[in-house]
């Protein structure tokens, strides 16, 4: 099991994202599945763990809302969630908010429940940002589709506004080249750097004086052909030893050390340059920025290492 949920795509597990109550959630059942456990078996680790489920992170749904869910999500499966096709009960469903979906992983005490938590909180981050970066063009939808219901436009015309409207996704959703992260924004921090990670095709430099065990389990999840520098100072937290594991299930890190660099710097590729403002093993303690700086300056920087 825990091989398959390893294997589950992030677009998949958005899929499953609805929104209730003007709030992202994901549904009991859908969970379960995820976590590899019995819907039964996850609401009575929460009925037994109550005090750690606060209304904030788990409700459960009304009937008309089981009907507005069902009307959007109109497949045979999500039917059979509702109405017991599948062998299930009739009781209404619970709906799980992020914060409760990250308590879920520990009252049910799985490196499953774990894993797949990690993953499915990711989903609901890169959800969130998506409808930030969007909410522009959301709103000129919204506002399309009012001024149709309104003008009874010609049904080919519409088809072709609304495919023109949909284009301008990729427009807006343009690639970050900096931003600001403020203290408390751990998760959102850590997601972006993994996400500068996932960039890299061949090679990652990343040039810090604070690097710890933590910044190793960021860099473990880069791609498998991509090999990794590290420059920090000799008295870094990181130990010939933790090198040596790092390699032998993640070649290659290779550390070296030097004293002549002040700032962090993540070089991928040697044609994409990041300024970070933290060091990575403090991201999100406290209010960072970053932002990509000319790649003409890679050479010079390499060199006065």
């Amino acid at each position: 099991m825990e091989n398959e949920v390893l294997l589950v795509e992030e677009n998949t597990i958005r899929s499953k994202i609805l929104t209730i109550r003007n709030q992202q959630v994901m549904l009991d059942r859908d969970l379960a599945e995820l976590y590899g456990v019995e819907t039964r078996r996850l609401n009575e680790q929460v009925k037994r763990n109550r005090e750690r489920f606060p209304d904030e992170f788990y409700f459960q749904l009304t009937r008309s809302e089981v009907d507005s869910v069902m009307s959007q999500n109109a497949t045979s499966r999500n039917l059979s969630i509702f109405s017991g096709q599948d062998g299930g009960t009739r009781k209404l469903p619970y709906a799980f908010t992020e914060h409760g979906v990250a308590m879920l992983s520990a009252v049910l005490k799985s490196e499953v429940a774990a894993k797949a938590s990690v993953q499915i909180i990711k989903a609901f981050v890169a959800m969130r940002h998506f409808l930030q970066n969007n909410a522009r063009v959301f709103v000129e939808i919204d506002s399309i589709k009012q001024h149709l219901i309104e003008s009874d436009v010609h049904h080919k015309e519409n088809d072709k506004k609304i495919e023109q409207l949909f284009s301008l996704m990729d427009k807006y959703n343009v690639k970050d080249t900096q931003g600001i992260f403020f203290q408390g924004q751990i998760f959102d921090a850590y997601a972006k750097f993994e996400s500068f990670i996932a960039q890299a095709q061949s090679e990652i430099i990343l040039i810090d004086n604070y690097v710890d065990l933590s910044v190793l389990e960021r860099l473990a999840t880069k791609r498998e052909s991509v090999n990794v520098t590290i420059y920090t100072v000799e008295k870094t937290k990181i130990k010939e030893q933790d090198v040596e594991k790092f390699n032998a299930q993640y070649p290659t890190l290779t550390v070296k050390y030097t004293a002549k660099v002040h700032d962090r710097f993540l070089i991928l590729d040697e044609k994409t340059l990041y300024h970070i403002g933290a060091s990575l093993k403090d991201l999100g303690k406290k209010c960072f920025a970053f932002e990509v700086l000319d790649s003409s300056i890679i050479p010079l920087l390499l060199q006065n290492l």
